[in-house]
């Protein structure tokens, strides 16, 4: 790494005198054609709708990718191989093949043709039709989570919305699919026929869980948002010139890029604010957007940390997504253009430029490659570019996603080390504060062999509820799982700086699933010998007379004995408690099959069969309640269909002498 940082240092702050060296070197991507085997295109050829390509990677799966344009090509190895347009089988009648919006939803390609949505699994590679889709549909929208296989990560992955763009919001019919795409149903967006304008689109935000929908309402356009704090207002209005493609960059930022021919803009708290990217066309020369510039966009292409641009004019722009500010650098000299062409990101700091060449012998189409090697244009030493002042940046969270439950913190840890002769300033940032706050501390931490200062970055998380810091019309419902994202990366990073990406975790404020609660019981019904654990696991069970239990809850004698199966793998062997003496659970903490320890916990205790022979010792007179206490009878005739769940720990009423109420 340290020697990447020098070679970096020679690199750019990007110019237009980038013409004086050719950008890459193209080359053309052929195979499968040594024999005279002619493949059949089988079914209706799909093609895109817009006039300029698109191209989607996913981002997880870094092989796969979708082309759009004149005809649609899908890959599994990154455009390696001569490739089939892609096409609809007849059987689904999709009738006219047009493609208007696509989306790569882990194993599967969703595909709005004909204002339908269909399913491509190209896992198991067959077609299908989405179900739940009563009216027209022109798009979809949504995410994928790369971290791992939590939960909470898959459900970012199934999340899908399609709907009519463009469409009145007060009546348009929106839907949300959360297996994948496979079945939707209609979303209810609250206060939606109150809003006016047309509807720009509709997208799930995990960076800030919350759903947003853009409202389009002459020339201008913002954000509405559906949860506590952000449902009481809208995003800041920006100008919405044409019909603007919106692409949510991957890793759950909160980054959005809006692009047409003429415009470009850019949002980092998920359409909240969003304003013009501006351009550098020399060492001494600003735009404040790339109108100014006077060329036509035609292609875009972003990963977690980097922008790139086509334009109809030759040039290629790029910049990277800092924290703090996004400008694109010019580079020229060659044509790279092409009504085919689209750009693509193969890993950090390398773009390329692809264009499909059909064959007059083969169906099957060839790809020309033409690799652009950030990093290697740079390092020209005429852009006089500034040398990136960093020389690490690292962290084991980086990459990696974890569980905040209520009222836990998560401490994290980062090394950075400065070029010598250099000042950096960190900074860490959650995409939702809302609900996850953050507090970092730095410190000195030693010396490296060459005598440059090593520093080290504390960061603590919590819940921003229990910082204690922010009012409560800032917070999100602790009652509501949500999700955010940290960032660390170094303030105003040159553009030199490539290879020394920002760290960057998914954390999820909610429920842990590692962690479970179990009730002590070191005295147990098998212990003593009174039953037998085989016996309990060969389907035991036990009948309770009908004079012993009401199903209703209410006391009264049942019409028939009931015969309880008992499930020894979820209950164990039962707990054996003395009669006639006082008796509270003992409730332990455990995760990943390891006991953490004793908490204190609210509880209630639920005779979960009806059972109604057990005796009070005490009347609400003479254990001296000052009010009605609560039973189930009151409790559950308030509660409407929550059952046994309907006694919570938001409802109980204090009735005692003592302030505090146990049990």
């Amino acid at each position: 790494m340290l020697v990447l940082m020098l070679v970096a240092a020679t690199t750019l702050q990007p110019c237009l005198f980038a013409s004086a060296r050719q950008l890459c070197r193209t080359h053309m991507v052929r195979t499968g054609k040594v024999f005279h085997v002619r493949q059949q295109i089988q079914g209706d050829q799909l093609y895109f709708s817009s006039m300029t390509s698109h191209l989607i990677k996913h981002p997880c799966k870094k092989n796969i990718a979708l082309y759009l344009g004149r005809r649609l090509f899908f890959t599994r190895d990154n455009f390696r191989s001569s490739l089939l347009p892609l096409s609809i089988p007849t059987s689904m009648k999709a009738g006219l093949p047009e493609v208007t919006s696509a989306h790569i939803a882990g194993s599967v390609l969703l595909l709005v043709v004909s204002r339908k949505v269909y399913i491509y699994n190209y896992e198991a590679n067959y077609w299908n039709t989405s179900i739940g889709i009563e009216h027209p549909v022109s798009h979809v929208s949504g995410d994928n989570c790369c971290y791992s296989g939590h939960p909470f990560c898959v459900d970012i992955s199934n999340s899908v919305f399609a709907y009519l763009h463009g469409d009145q919001i007060s009546q348009t019919n929106i839907y949300f699919s959360n297996n994948g795409g496979f079945r939707y149903q209609k979303f209810a967006y609250e206060k939606q026929a109150e809003l006016v304008g047309s509807l720009g689109g509709i997208f799930y935000f995990h960076s800030l869980s919350q759903v947003g929908l853009l409202l389009i309402d002459q020339g201008k356009a913002r954000f509405s948002y559906s949860e506590h704090p952000l449902n009481f207002s809208f995003g800041l209005p920006f100008d919405y010139n044409g019909t603007l493609n919106i692409l949510i960059t991957p890793g759950q930022k909160g980054i959005l890029i809006f692009w047409f021919e003429r415009s470009l803009l850019l949002s980092r708290n998920s359409g909240q604010l969003v304003y013009p990217v501006q351009v550098k066309e020399g060492p001494h020369t600003l735009l404040s957007s790339i109108s100014e510039a006077n060329v036509t966009i035609y292609s875009v292409a972003a990963n977690e940390y980097e922008l790139a641009v086509l334009t109809r004019e030759n040039n290629l722009y790029y910049g990277s997504l800092g924290i703090l500010s996004t400008s694109l650098i010019k580079f020229t000299g060659q044509n790279i253009w092409s009504q085919e062409a689209a750009l693509m990101f193969t890993d950090v700091g390398r773009v390329e430029i692809l264009v499909p060449l059909s064959d007059p012998v083969f169906p099957a189409f060839d790809f020309e490659k033409c690799p652009v090697n950030i990093q290697a244009i740079l390092m020209d030493p005429q852009l006089q570019v500034d040398v990136c002042k960093v020389e690490l940046l690292q962290g084991e969270f980086d990459n990696k996603m974890y569980t905040i439950d209520m009222n836990s913190e998560l401490e994290l840890t980062a090394l950075m080390i400065p070029r010598p002769g250099m000042s950096l300033v960190p900074l860490a940032m959650v995409s939702n504060p809302h609900s996850l706050g953050l507090q970092a501390v730095i410190y000195e931490d030693g010396y490296t062999y060459d005598g440059n200062t090593r520093h080290r970055l504390n960061i603590s998380l919590r819940q921003q509820h229990h910082w204690g810091r922010a009012d409560p019309n800032f917070t999100s419902s602790i009652k509501r799982p949500t999700g955010s994202t940290i960032t660390l990366d170094i303030a105003n990073k040159e553009i030199s700086c490539v290879d020394l990406k920002p760290l960057t975790a998914l954390i999820s404020v909610g429920c842990d699933q590692e962690k479970k609660i179990v009730i002590q019981n070191e005295i147990s019904a098998c212990y003593n010998g009174i039953l037998d654990p085989v016996g309990l696991q060969d389907n035991y069970s036990y009948v309770i007379e009908r004079d012993a239990y009401d199903p209703n809850f209410q006391g009264q004698k049942a019409s028939e004995d009931l015969v309880v199966h008992y499930h020894y793998e979820k209950l164990g062997c039962p707990h054996l408690v003395y009669y006639n003496t006082p008796w509270k659970p003992v409730v332990e903490l455990w995760r990943e099959g390891k006991f953490q320890e004793v908490i204190q916990a609210e509880f209630v205790l639920l005779e979960v069969n009806g059972l109604f022979t057990y005796t009070y010792s005490l009347t609400a007179n003479t254990a001296l309640c000052r009010s009605q206490p609560q039973n189930w009878t009151t409790i559950m005739s308030d509660a409407g269909d929550k059952g046994l769940f309907s006694w919570n720990r938001e409802n109980p009423q204090k009735s005692q002498k003592s302030s505090k109420m146990e049990g």
